[in-house]
């Protein structure tokens, strides 16, 4: 879908270190990816799809816990090659309607800084279109 699309390729414009953003809806299915310019993916396509199925499962399960630990902002995972790292998109009642699924240079130190303040906050400028998205 050409939002979703669109989104993903604003993600990896927000840093020089974002090598690969995509959308996967509540299941799993990815709807829009990027990557960046020049890159040698580290993962082939059939390999993302079973990465984002396993990623909407897995932020399900943190969800799950929310009441008890506090709402999640993102999860990574540190890697040799890459460092990944997983935004629920959740409605007001904390149901997932997507994921946004990220991958960072390894030597990307501060992924952090990069997730809290610049992709967060375009998600939360794009949350209403996100939540019309997960309606269709």
């Amino acid at each position: 879908m050409a939002f979703f699309d669109d989104f993903c390729k604003s993600v990896v414009a927000l840093d020089k270190k974002i090598r690969f953003a995509g959308i996967a809806d509540g299941d799993g299915t990815l709807e829009g990816t990027s990557e960046r310019e020049g890159l040698t993916p580290v993962m082939k396509p059939e390999e993302r799809a079973q990465y984002a199925i396993t990623a909407a499962t897995r932020q399900y399960t943190r969800l799950r816990w929310e009441y008890l630990l506090g709402k999640i902002s993102y999860a990574s995972s540190h890697y040799t090659k890459i460092i990944r790292a997983t935004i629920p998109i959740a409605d007001e009642n904390r149901r997932l309607a997507h994921v946004l699924l990220l991958s960072f240079d390894p030597d990307a130190d501060d992924f952090h800084q990069i997730i809290t303040k610049k992709i967060i906050p375009l998600v939360k400028q794009n949350m209403e279109r996100f939540m019309q998205e997960a309606q269709k």
